[in-house]
């Protein structure tokens, strides 16, 4: 019987979510999602392209807040 190669579902984002931010030169820290843009990342509408809005507000563990596109 042939297998199936079946894709993962690919997870949804969304507050309360656990994940893992990376940030440059190697550095990762664990936190949850707290809180989500998405409505306000079309910043070229709003006249400020040149200052991006971040997906989400990200509460790590260690205390920090953070936001991250991905």
């Amino acid at each position: 019987m042939p297998e199936k190669s079946e894709k993962p579902e690919p997870r949804v984002l969304t507050v309360g979510t656990r994940v893992l931010v990376q940030r440059q030169f190697g550095h990762a820290a664990t936190g949850a999602i707290v809180e989500d843009y998405s409505e306000l990342t079309d910043t070229a509408e709003r006249g400020h392209d040149w200052a991006p809005v971040h997906r989400w507000a990200v509460a790590l563990d260690d205390g920090r807040l953070v936001f991250a596109d991905r």
